[in-house]
């Protein structure tokens, strides 16, 4: 019915074109669908995190401590791709309010793992966490209005 409405109107696309749109875009997947993965998928998110905290003091625990908790805020951010479609989250992601702190996260992402892996520096991978705890959260303020002037705000007020 689609395809005859947009043929009727002179806006007939391209079949493949088409179909990557849809599959690119999580609006083809019903609501409860995609408030149900949201759910599966941020709660698996939380649970790596949380595992990862956990397994933090056994031997050689700082390995899948950072493993974990990266895993569990890409699993957290990827959540919303199914809340508002891949394209769009990621064109969010990118704009000018949010570059920075989603610059910042995806860079402490990567960098916790090499610290663990390539580097073997243990301190510098908590340090990496830290700043994966302080990215992710900056970066979800940022979609609440006037929730980082209110956050800046707050910590002028306490540091005067």
């Amino acid at each position: 019915m689609d395809k005859l409405r947009r043929w009727l109107s002179g806006q007939e696309e391209n079949e493949e074109l088409g179909l990557t749109a849809q599959v690119l875009d999580a609006s083809t997947l019903s609501y409860s669908t995609r408030v149900k993965w949201f759910v599966i998928c941020f709660a698996g998110g939380v649970l790596c995190s949380i595992l990862g905290s956990a397994l933090l003091f056994l031997p050689n625990g700082i390995k899948l401590f950072a493993v974990f908790y990266t895993l569990g805020n890409v699993a957290a951010l990827a959540s919303t791709c199914f809340l508002m479609g891949p394209l769009k989250q990621l064109k969010r992601m990118f704009e000018r309010t949010r570059l920075i702190a989603t610059l910042v996260m995806l860079l402490c992402l990567v960098l916790t793992l090499c610290a663990v892996f390539w580097w073997h520096k243990k301190g510098l991978a908590i340090i990496f966490c830290i700043l994966q705890f302080l990215a992710m959260t900056w970066y979800s303020i940022s979609y609440i209005p006037f929730a980082r002037d209110a956050v800046m705000k707050c910590f002028t007020t306490c540091l005067s």
